[in-house]
This record gives C-alpha cells, sequence and structure tokens, in this order.
C-alpha cells in the first residue's frame, strides 16, 4: 500500500524554520518536461499597491544532512558525479492526471508515464498491501483530453461506471470498471479526427445521461467553439451531443445537483482569463432535460472584479441543497442556499484576497425581479488562496464530508506565502482547523471512505497521492499512507538532496521584494575548493500567472548533486502571494519577471553563494520568453535554455489556441508594447550562447518561434543550436526527450561557461557557430 505515517525525522524535515539573514551579511525544477516508441529527435544545427519592505531573507525547508567534509573528494563544481543520471530523472517524471473514488470505496488515479511516451492509464488501488495496482485502460487507449490544448478532467466515475476520453480520436467512452478486459464502448460521434474534445463531465442519474464541457474544432483549429453538452448513455446508437448551455467563450465545472433540478457551471470570455473574471450561474431542469431557467449568481456585475470558481453542492442529507464556490479574488469562503421556490438565497463563493464578496439584493430573472433579498454568509475569512489558476480542466480543492456524527464539513486546501495547508471547516461554527500531514504543497483533494485522498508533496516527498484518515470528529489525522508515488525509489538518492531555502529578496521596485526557491549544490561524497563559488541555474516557471513550488523534484537534484546551485523563481505576477502580487505583472510582461530574475540573480551574487560569471538561465513556455527577453534586454546571464519559448509576442497573439489568444491583451498593452518586448525584434542585443528545444506538435507555441529565433542568432554568429521532437506538443511527455534535454542543456554550459567536465559520458551536439 505504500510508506506509512512519517516517521518523527521525516516530520521533522518537512517542516518550515526561519533564518532571517540581512541582505549584507548572507555569506519545481519541473522544466515542464513531461514524458516507447522512439520518435525522431531532429537536431537543428549547421553540420557542415504598496507592500511593507522586509529584509531579505532565506527560510530553509528542511535540514540537510550532515556530512564529514574529510571524507570528500575536492572537484570543480558541476564535475561531480552523481547516482541521479538523466535515465533516473525521466523514469521519475510519473504526472498524476486526476484522482477518484468508486461506489466500493477504491481510489482510482489516471498517470502520465513517460517510458509509455506519455500515455496516460486509469490505475486502480490495489486490494491489499504487498499487490500491485491494476490498469483499467487497455493497451490501445489513453485517459487524456485535449480541451483548450491543457485538458484535465478527463475521466468520470459514477458506481462500476467509467466515462473517459480517449487521446487519440478524443471520443468519450464508456467502461465497466468491475469487469476484467471490459471493453470500452464509444458514447460521441466520430468526426474523422481528434477535432472536438470533451473534459469536465459529470453523471446526471436523474435522465441518465453525461453533462460535459465540449470544445469544438471543426470549423477552426484556433476559434474552437465551446459548450455544455448533454450525452445520453441509454441510447442504442451514437447521438450528436445535446446542447444545454452556450454562447459563452468558455464554460467550466457543469454540477448538477443532488435531486438533478439544478445545474450550477462557470462561464467567462473573452478578453478575461479564468482567475481575471468569470460568472456562476444556476439554472434549473426542465422534465425533457432542457435548461428553461437560469440565473446569474456571481460575477454578474460589471462593477465588481470577482472570479467564482468550482462550484459545488451540498451533500442530499441538507434539508435545502446549497451550492458552494471558490472566488479568485480575497480569501472567504461565504454560502447561501438554492431553495426550490427559487428565491435569490443562491450565493456561495470563496475568494482570495480581504474583502467579503457582497452580491446584489436585485438580480433580474428573466425579465422579472427576484422579491426576496439574497442572504450571504461568510463561513471563514482568510487571507489566502483556496484556488489555483484554471489551466486545466478538473481541479477539485475542497469536498464536502461527514463525520461520524452526520455533520457536514468542509475539508480544503489553501495556500499562503508558498506554502500549502490541509484544513477542516465548520461552517455552522466558522471554524478552521489545521490538519497536521507532511505535504508542503497540496494540489487537489478528494474524498474517500472515512478519509481523504491528497494529491501532495513537500522538500523530502516527491509528487504523490496519500490517504489521509481522519478521527470520528473529522479534525484530526489518525493516519497518513502514501499509495502513488511519482519517484517511489526517490528516497535512497535522499543523502544527495538539496533542500529549499525560501528567499526574499529586494526587487527593482522600491519598497516591493519577490520570492524564490534557492537550492546549495549537495553531494555526499564532493566538494569544492573555498576559493571557487558553484554556477548557477536559474529557472523561470511558464505561465506566466502560475508558480513554482518548493517540492522534491529529481529534475533539480540532477543539477545541485553535480555541483550547481538552482533557483527558482517566483517572479511578480506569479501565483500563491495574494492577488496584489499577482497583478505586478498586468501590462509588464518580460519587463517585472524579467528584472525579477535578474535580482534574484544578483542577490545571490552579492551574498555569495554564486559565482557571477557562471549565470545561466532556463524556462519552458512562459517562462522561455522570460529566458529569451532576459538575454536579449539585461546582460546578467552568460547563456541560457529555451523550452517552447515564445520570441515573437505578436505571432504568438496570431497563431496560438483560443483559450490564450487575449491573454496577453491585460499582460503586455499596446502593439507597440508587443514590438518592443519580442526578443526576436531585438536580435543584435543578445550576446551569449543559447539553445533551444521545441516539440513539432506544439499548437500553444508553435514551433515557427524558436526556427525564427535560432536563424536570427545563428546569422548573427552567436553559438546557438535548436533540438526539434517530433511527436511532442507543448511541454515533453516521452522519456527519451526528457533525458536528451536535461543532458543537453547540462553540457552546453559545461562546455560554453563552466569551466569544467561534466562526469557523465553524453554525446555533445554540434553547437552552431562554436564547433
Amino acid at each position: 500500500m505504500g510508506m506509512p505515517y512519517a516517521s518523527p525525522w521525516l516530520s521533522q524535515l518537512s517542516s518550515l524554520t526561519l533564518t532571517r539573514l540581512s541582505s549584507a551579511s548572507v555569506s519545481s525544477q519541473s522544466f515542464s518536461l513531461f514524458s516507447r516508441n522512439y520518435t525522431k529527435i531532429k537536431v537543428i544545427t549547421n553540420f557542415s499597491t504598496k507592500r511593507q519592505l522586509k529584509q531579505p531573507s532565506f527560510k530553509t525547508m528542511a535540514s540537510s544532512t550532515q556530512v564529514d567534509a574529510t571524507a570528500k573528494h575536492t572537484a570543480p563544481y558541476g564535475s561531480w558525479k552523481s547516482p541521479i543520471t538523466a535515465d533516473v530523472v525521466s523514469g521519475a517524471s510519473k504526472r498524476i492526471a486526476g484522482t477518484a473514488v468508486d461506489s466500493h470505496g477504491h481510489l482510482f488515479w489516471v498517470e502520465s508515464r513517460p517510458a509509455e511516451s506519455g500515455r496516460a492509464v486509469l490505475v486502480r488501488e490495489a486490494e491489499k498491501a504487498g499487490e500491485e495496482h491494476t490498469d483499467i485502460t487497455p493497451k490501445e487507449f489513453a485517459v487524456r483530453t485535449t480541451a483548450q490544448e491543457y485538458g484535465g478532467g478527463a475521466f468520470t466515475i459514477s458506481g462500476d461506471t467509467l466515462i473517459f476520453s480517449n487521446y487519440k480520436d478524443q471520443r468519450l467512452y464508456k467502461q465497466s470498471i468491475n469487469f476484467k478486459d471490459s471493453s470500452p464502448v464509444p458514447l460521441t460521434p466520430d468526426y474523422g479526427g481528434p477535432v472536438v474534445s470533451y473534459a469536465d463531465g459529470v453523471f446526471d442519474l436523474h435522465f441518465n445521461r453525461y453533462v460535459t464541457v465540449m470544445e469544438d474544432r471543426r470549423l477552426s483549429s484556433t476559434n474552437s467553439t465551446t459548450t455544455i453538452v448533454a450525452i445520453g448513455l441509454n441510447d442504442k446508437s451514437i447521438q450528436e451531443p445535446k446542447v444545454l448551455a452556450s454562447g459563452n467563450d468558455f464554460y467550466a465545472f457543469p454540477r448538477i445537483d443532488p435531486k438533478g433540478e439544478r445545474i450550477a457551471w462557470i462561464q467567462w470570455g473573452h478578453p478575461n482569463m479564468p482567475w481575471d473574471k468569470t460568472e456562476l450561474w444556476v439554472g434549473y431542469i426542465s422534465e425533457n432535460g432542457d435548461i428553461h431557467k437560469r440565473i446569474c449568481v456571481a460575477g454578474c456585475d460589471p462593477a465588481l472584479v470577482e472570479a467564482p470558481t468550482e462550484p459545488k453542492w451540498s451533500s442530499k442529507g441538507d434539508q435545502v441543497n446549497k451550492v458552494y464556490v471558490l472566488k479568485v479574488a480575497t480569501g472567504l469562503i461565504t454560502f447561501t442556499s438554492i431553495p426550490k421556490s427559487y428565491s435569490s438565497n443562491i450565493v456561495l463563493e470563496t475568494s482570495l484576497g480581504l474583502e467579503p464578496f457582497i452580491p446584489r439584493t436585485d438580480y433580474p430573472f428573466f425579465g422579472q425581479q427576484i422579491e426576496s433579498v439574497n442572504e450571504v454568509k461568510a463561513v471563514y475569512s482568510l487571507n489566502a488562496e483556496f484556488s489555483k489558476p484554471l489551466w486545466v480542466f478538473g481541479i477539485n480543492s475542497y469536498e464536502i464530508i461527514q463525520n461520524n456524527e452526520g455533520k457536514n464539513l468542509i475539508a480544503c486546501t489553501y495556500r499562503q506565502n508558498g506554502r500549502s495547508f490541509l484544513g477542516i471547516l465548520d461552517d455552522v461554527q466558522s471554524s478552521l482547523s489545521l490538519l497536521d500531514i507532511p505535504f508542503t504543497d497540496i494540489d487537489n483533494i478528494t474524498s474517500g471512505n472515512h478519509c481523504l485522498y491528497v494529491e501532495g508533496a513537500s522538500a523530502v516527498h516527491p509528487s504523490s497521492v496519500a490517504k489521509v484518515t481522519l478521527d470520528d470528529y473529522g479534525s484530526k489525522v489518525v493516519d497518513f499512507t502514501i499509495v502513488w508515488s511519482s519517484s517511489p525509489d526517490s528516497l535512497k538518492y535522499n543523502s544527495y538532496f538539496s533542500l529549499p531555502e525560501l528567499i526574499e529578496f529586494p526587487t527593482e521596485v522600491p519598497g516591493q521584494n519577490a520570492y524564490a526557491y534557492f537550492y546549495p549544490p549537495s553531494n555526499p561524497n564532493y566538494q569544492a575548493s573555498q576559493e571557487e563559488k558553484p554556477p548557477l541555474l536559474l529557472k523561470s516557471h511558464g505561465g506566466p500567472t502560475s508558480e513554482t513550488r518548493g517540492i522534491l523534484n529529481l529534475s533539480i537534484q540532477y543539477w545541485t548533486s553535480r555541483g550547481w546551485a538552482f533557483v527558482d523563481v517566483n517572479y511578480g505576477g506569479s501565483t500563491g502571494y495574494g492577488r496584489e502580487y499577482r497583478e505586478r505583472l498586468l501590462g509588464k510582461w518580460g519587463i517585472v519577471d524579467v528584472n525579477d530574475c535578474c535580482s534574484c540573480a544578483k542577490f545571490l551574487v552579492d551574498n555569495g553563494k554564486v559565482d557571477g560569471d557562471r549565470l545561466c538561465i532556463t524556462g519552458g513556455s512562459a517562462g522561455g520568453y522570460t529566458t529569451l527577453a532576459a538575454l536579449a534586454f539585461k546582460e546578467t546571464f552568460k547563456a541560457g535554455a529555451s523550452l517552447y519559448g515564445v520570441a515573437d509576442l505578436s505571432m504568438l497573439r496570431a497563431e496560438t489556441h483560443k483559450f490564450e489568444s487575449r491573454y496577453m491583451d491585460a499582460l503586455v498593452g499596446t502593439d507597440k508594447d508587443y514590438y518592443e518586448r519580442s526578443p526576436i525584434n531585438f536580435v543584435n542585443r543578445f550576446s551569449c550562447p543559447i539553445i533551444l528545444f521545441q516539440g513539432l506538435e506544439d499548437k500553444v507555441v508553435p514551433p515557427d518561434q524558436a526556427r525564427q529565433i535560432y536563424q536570427a542568432l545563428k546569422k548573427k554568429g552567436l553559438p546557438v543550436a535548436l533540438v526539434e521532437y517530433e511527436g511532442e506538443q507543448h511541454g515533453f511527455r516521452k522519456a527519451e526527450n526528457i533525458k536528451f534535454t536535461l543532458e543537453q542543456q547540462m553540457l552546453f554550459f559545461a562546455r560554453l561557461v563552466g569551466n569544467f567536465t561534466v562526469a557523465d559520458e553524453i554525446t555533445p551536439i554540434r553547437i552552431d557557430n562554436f564547433d
């Protein structure tokens, strides 16, 4: 079954201690790479608001293992030999893509497997400890949707029935999960290719149908149509999906109430992203299954900036069902109920900031005025983030559970200052009880039989799923067991682990600090001379509305165990630190992120942590853009690696998929800004080596972005290389490509700026204008 509850030393390692150091006295990699048919690797080279300023600081996430220095070999930083090889990293790059519990209490999850070219497989937990987990997905299928390109919410289980999106054709299939070798049966039409995708579905038991979000790209791949549709489950022949809600740009979270009488959903339109401004709607279902009345519950007032998300109905045991929803804005959970009489008590939302949501009291109802007044009750107020940006479907940040006394409680996760917490909310008493678990980072939670299944990680735990068993009152943890791990063998390398230090450093804006996780070099067998400072690899995360997290990631340990320092930056604009922090990037993408990355590197140099002559930068997607922009507009870094990064903002705006086609409007600004912040327009300012990696099936950042900057830098005479992967999209999923990317970055930096020889046997690719 997995690991037992964390031992005392493990709990101690996962605790957060604070060491405050003055600026003068201080002496997640998650490369966005994913996961065997060996695809062709094509290497393109020429073979012929105001925030009080705090003192900069380092917060140590865990204590490093002490090793006798006299037993170590002295060797240059970057040249150390490590058992954490690129093969180990690529093999440990499994990703979790959702969990569910069936009617018998069995846990299911979808895992992406790099060794199978990134194939996503639904797995059932073993019945007994020591037994093997069971694959549910047949070999010729894969559970993955490409809705909005990033997917998510690709499967749902009700009773013994599974419905999932198949990656190859994007059709929905039905499968029994209780019969061995059960064959999936298609539910949706064959449109001759993967041009219609489905995500975030739920069962509607009253009408024996499946209600889901549908994205239709038959008329346009860049301007798709998104709707909420119903798909019959008892039809003898496959029918066209029945449209229930349409007319807006985007939809998410269709949720049916327990009585089958109402449906809640989230919708939004251009130019907003789902964390900027959304609307929560509730519709009433007619006898023929249509939505015949609907009302906007939250987000409808144009004067209020709010983004309700994750609506959920209370359990069948309630006398009146309540609808819950999170709101990306402040830090509150408020709720009210929706009685069957259609009166206006219909708001519940959770937010991410400081002020309560006050709803309007006069919602129009199909031309009629609702006479009763909305009653809003704040469940709990906290300056934290209870949800996260809706990049993928299927986010599940909270669950409504019952304790053994039959009392309804809300199990929720939230983030404060870069750390996750798990708690139990009592909405009657308006109280929050924290649950003590070893995870410091939590993604989603799923309720089981008298337990919670928590997707999480920490500085000493890789991405995992844990079973958290609560006491009878639902207020304390009585058992914590790891059920699934992305890297179950990772702990055998624990003596090599570099543990993250949370850095708070000054930015170029007076009074503003930013954050990063710093990982110093760590290897029990090696040390460098006292005169040498380590080379630094700085990573800029993607998004950019996202964040990096201080968790165990073998991609980072690959670098630090070889003698590199590594820093993962949460530049202004990142999530996890409140809305004000996130909005620092509005109108300033390519400025704030670049400045903060440079400020972080300078901070580490000034405090004696790294070698200022060996500063390198890497990033994927939006992080690749920050990498290229930092190399074009600043002189801080000596080399860079861009993974499917953006070189031309105007081209991206014209060619990217619909979901992000207006994303940059708020991040960049005018046409002049688009031009002036595009690295491709300022090739003359580049002055250092760059290596580029690109998937040829990428629809988010098309391959022309990498090709154009490669050709321009090659023509300028700078050392440059481009690696293209057939069969890869936005983010690399195949083990061989993850390995190749990691090794070639290491070797590229070592050859051009490192002044050392790597210990691994890596065959170098040719670098234009260098070899």
